[in-house]
C-alpha cells in the first residue's frame, strides 16, 4: 500500500517512465478447452524477463507489455489501450463470438480511476482435468482414459501495491489445486469412507512396518468420519498455502510484487467450493433468496486473531506495537487513568489503568475500509506480501497474514435451479458500493429482460453490476445515480449461472 503511494507520487512528478519489466507468463490454456494443457511436474514459474534498456514514456509498447490481462478477454492492442485507461474507464468482457466461457460465464470488469497505475486485479477461468497419480492399493497406475476427474474452475485476485502477486496467482493456482487432487482421483470415485493413509510404494521412506510405533488400542477413540467432501477442502487449502510459499521463493527473481486477495470457485463432482482468502465476495442468488458463500477477511473480523499472535508471540510487535485495542490512541497525558481496552479474549469492553506501553501504536486500528494492521494494510488474508513492512521501519507483517481460505460448500445436486438462479463473484470495487440486496435485484431486472437460453444474458449481468458499481463521470468524479460516489477501484465481476455445463445453452 505504502509502495502504491510513492509510486503514484513519483509517477505524477516524473516524466512518465515506464514500470520494471515483469517476467512473461507462459502460455496459458484456453479457457474454454476441456482440457487445458498442462506441466507433468508440479507447478513452476517461468525465468524472468531481462531488464536494461532506457526508460520509456509510459504509453509505449514496451510499458504496456509489462501491463496484461485475462486471456480469456482476447483483448487486441487497441483494446487493452482502452482497457487501461483511467479517463474513460470502459468495461470490458469477452467477445460475443466464437466459444463462451465455461456453463456460458458472465464476466466484466473496470480499471480502477487512477488508484493505481493499472489494473491490479486479474481473472481465470479455466477446465482442469486431473489424473490420478496412485492406486489405493498401491499398484502403479495406468493410464485410462475416462477415469480422470475434471473440474471448473474461477478465480479472482484484487492486488496490492503491485500485480505481480495476482498475475501469478491467476495463471498457476489452480495448477497446484489440480497438483493436490491428483492423489484423490480414485478416491473420490470410491463411494466407501476414504483410506486412513495412502500405500506407500516399496522402497521408500516410511514402507517398512511402523507397527512399533502405534500406541495400544485402548488410548485411542473410534475412528473420526472423513469426507470425500473435507477432502477436496483440505486439497485447495494446501493449493493455496503452496501457491503462497512459491510467491515466497521466487518473490525476487521474478518480480513478485505485492499481494492479493483471492476468490476462488471449484465445481467438483456436483458440489461447489467457494474459498476465499481477502476481502473480496461471494454469493449465491437463488429464487430472489440471497445465500452468502464467503466471509471477509479484515483487521475488524479477524481483530481477535491477530491480537491473540501479538499476545503469544510479542517479538513480532517489535516493542513499537500493543497486542491490545483502545477506541483511540492512549496520550501521554492518560498515564495513569483507567481508559476502555479489550484484548484478545474480549468481544465486549472494559477499564484498565493507563501503563507506559499502551503509549505504543495499536496492533489493530481504525474502523470499516479504514482499519488497518500495523498501520499499513486493510486485508489480514491473501497471497504474496512477504516483503511488506511496516513504514520507516523493517518490522514485517506478513506473519500477521494468513494465505489460508474460509472454504464453503454448497451442494448442486439438492436443488432444482432454474435459469435465473447464479453464483456471484465480486473484487472489493462492487461491494464497497453496492449492498448483497442491491445486487440480487440487478440480478432479477436484467435476467428478467432476456429469454432463458440466451448465454449472453450472463454477461450482461456482469456487465450491469460493474457499471452500476462505476458509475457515470461528472464535475465531481465518478457518481451514482444518487449523486454518492462511485467506485473508484478495479471492479471485477464473474456471473456463474447454477445449472451446470450445457443446462442453458
Amino acid at each position: 500500500m505504502l509502495n502504491r503511494v510513492r509510486s503514484a507520487v513519483a509517477h505524477l512528478v516524473s516524466s512518465g517512465g515506464a514500470p520494471p519489466p515483469r517476467p512473461k507468463s507462459p502460455d496459458q490454456p484456453n479457457a474454454t478447452s476441456a482440457v487445458p494443457a498442462a506441466p507433468s511436474e508440479a507447478p513452476k514459474s517461468p525465468p524472468a524477463k531481462a531488464g536494461g534498456g532506457s526508460v520509456a514514456p509510459a504509453k509505449t509498447a514496451e510499458a504496456r507489455a509489462s501491463f496484461s490481462r485475462p486471456t480469456f478477454l482476447q483483448l487486441s492492442p487497441g483494446g487493452l489501450r482502452r482497457a487501461d485507461d483511467h479517463a474513460g474507464r470502459a468495461v470490458q468482457s469477452p467477445p460475443d463470438t466464437g466459444r463462451r466461457l465455461p456453463w456460458s460465464t458472465g464476466y466484466a470488469e473496470v480499471i480502477n480511476a487512477g488508484k493505481s497505475r493499472h489494473n491490479e486485479d486479474q481473472a481465470c477461468c479455466e477446465v482442469v482435468y486431473v489424473e490420478g497419480r496412485r492406486s489405493v492399493t498401491g499398484a502403479p497406475k495406468e493410464p485410462s482414459p475416462g477415469q480422470g476427474l475434471r473440474f471448473y474452475y474461477w478465480g479472482l485476485f484484487d492486488g496490492h501495491a503491485g500485480g505481480g502477486a495476482a498475475e501469478m496467482a491467476s495463471r498457476l493456482l489452480h495448477r497446484h489445486i489440480r497438483e493436490q487432487l491428483k492423489d484423490l482421483v480414485e478416491i473420490l470415485q470410491d463411494p466407501s469412507p476414504p483410506p486412513l493413509c495412502l500405500p506407500s510404494t516399496p522402497g521408500t521412506p516410511g514402507s517398512s512396518d511402523p507397527s512399533h510405533l502405534v500406541a495400544p488400542q485402548s488410548c485411542w477413540s473410534s475412528q473420526k468420519e472423513v469426507t470425500h467432501e473435507s477432502l477436496v477442502v483440505g486439497a485447495i487449502e494446501n493449493a493455496f498455502q503452496l501457491m503462497d510459499e512459491q510467491m515466497a521463493r521466487e518473490r525476487r527473481g521474478h518480480q513478485v510484487e505485492g499481494g492479493c486477495c483471492a476468490l476462488v470457485v471449484v465445481y467438483l463432482l456436483g458440489k461447489v467450493y467457494v474459498a476465499n482468502a481477502g476481502d473480496s465476495r461471494a454469493i449465491i442468488v437463488r429464487n430472489g433468496e440471497i445465500i452468502p458463500m464467503s466471509q471477509e477477511f479484515t483487521p475488524e473480523t479477524e481483530r481477535q486473531r491477530l491480537q491473540l499472535l501479538g499476545f503469544l508471540k510479542p517479538e513480532l510487535l517489535g516493542g513499537e506495537f500493543t497486542h491490545l485495542e483502545f477506541p483511540r490512541r492512549v496520550q501521554p497525558k492518560e498515564l495513569g487513568q483507567r481508559m476502555l481496552y479489550r484484548d484478545q479474549n474480549m468481544t465486549g469492553w472494559a477499564y484498565k489503568k493507563i501503563e507506559l506501553e499502551d503509549l505504543r501504536f495499536p496492533l489493530v486500528c481504525g474502523e470499516g475500509k479504514k482499519a488497518r494492521v500495523m498501520a499499513t494494510i486493510g486485508v489480514t488474508r491473501g497471497l504474496g506480501d512477504h516483503n511488506l513492512k511496516v513504514c520507516s521501519s523493517s518490522l514485517p507483517i506478513k506473519p500477521f497474514l494468513s494465505c489460508f481460505p474460509e472454504v464453503r460448500v454448497y451442494d448442486l445436486t439438492q436443488y432444482e435451479h432454474c435459469p435465473d438462479d447464479v453464483l456471484v463473484l465480486g473484487t472489493d470495487g462492487l461491494w464497497d458500493v453496492t449492498s448483497d440486496c442491491e445486487v440480487a435485484a440487478t440480478v432479477d431486472r436484467v435476467l428478467s429482460t432476456y429469454e432463458p437460453n440466451d448465454p449472453s444474458r450472463y454477461t450482461a449481468l456482469a456487465q450491469a453490476l460493474v457499471l452500476g458499481a462505476r458509475g457515470t463521470p461528472r464535475d465531481r468524479g465518478w457518481r451514482l445515480p444518487n449523486n454518492k460516489l462511485g467506485s473508484g477501484d478495479d471492479i471485477s465481476v464473474f456471473i456463474i449461472p447454477l445449472g451446470g455445463p450445457g443446462s442453458y445453452s
